[in-house]
């Protein structure tokens, strides 16, 4: 292994994000260790990559976590990085707001992402390595019909903030990486239901936009190599940090016609 070639391991590998971050990592030499729960497809992401190995794995199961990490840490011989990408995205008006799929969302986005980092927590710190935790522009705009997504994202922006913190002295860095709306099968599947389609197009640019997802890929892949303490997949989010604190005073300025529209949507669709 060279000197700056480095062992990733990466979750939601199978797909969007996580296979191309995988296949830019690849090309410039990396050794792959790459996580999905749909085992066709993180392993024909891996078998078309040089030095990659996947695991099906899911990060709800905590003791499976911890295996797939003993695994990877004996085929490799150590850690380097871990990019914790695994994620999903549901909306809708928390007033009708199936209960399971709202915890769902949390249970993967944000306790997935903490128990993946415990799982790998060890090889890090033995290898002085990095974590890179995907966040979303959710973590600083509180999206109507997104509270579920929009909390686990800030939640593992949060918790990400604090372990650069407590790891310094384990010489151990942090990353956030921060993403807008970009082309990927979550965006797009989230711009096929109507609700959510409907509130997104009333979304003024850059925020309502949809980003291509190469330059988003080459940006996080840069910062994973610097091991960015943040990360911005679009050059514009970088002023978000400093206006967080105005941007719910503005979303609540949002039309009430356009939410009451959106959530009738929803009503229509729903069992009698």
């Amino acid at each position: 292994m060279s000197s700056t070639q480095q062992v990733v391991v990466i979750t939601g590998a199978g797909r969007g994000l996580g296979e191309g971050m995988a296949r830019l990592l690849a090309a410039k030499g990396h050794l792959l260790a790459l996580l999905d729960r749909d085992t066709a497809h993180v392993e024909k992401v891996a078998a078309d990559l040089p030095d990659a190995r996947a695991w099906t794995c899911d990060v709800t199961d905590a003791a499976g976590l911890k295996q797939v990490a003993a695994q990877v840490q004996q085929h490799f011989g150590r850690v380097d990085v871990l990019v914790n990408n695994a994620g999903i995205g549901r909306g809708g008006p928390f007033l009708l707001e199936d209960e399971d799929e709202f915890e769902r969302v949390l249970e993967i986005n944000l306790t997935g992402s903490t128990r993946t980092v415990r799982a790998f927590l060890p090889a890090l710190v033995e290898s002085k390595g990095y974590l890179l935790q995907i966040a979303s522009l959710a973590a600083f705009t509180p999206a109507p019909f997104m509270s579920a997504y929009c909390a686990s994202k800030a939640g593992v922006e949060a918790y990400a903030h604090c372990l650069r913190s407590e790891l310094k002295h384990h010489k151990v860095k942090v990353g956030v990486g921060y993403l807008a709306f970009t082309d990927t099968d979550m965006v797009r599947e989230a711009d096929a239901d109507p609700a959510l389609g409907t509130l997104r197009s009333s979304l003024p640019a850059p925020f309502g936009s949809t980003y291509p997802v190469e330059p988003a890929i080459e940006r996080l892949v840069a910062g994973i190599e610097g091991r960015k303490a943040h990360v911005y997949a679009q050059r514009w989010l970088r002023v978000m940090p400093y206006l967080r604190g105005g941007v719910p005073t503005v979303i609540a300025k949002m039309p009430s016609r356009d939410l009451k529209r959106a959530e009738q949507l929803v009503r229509d669709r729903m069992p009698s």
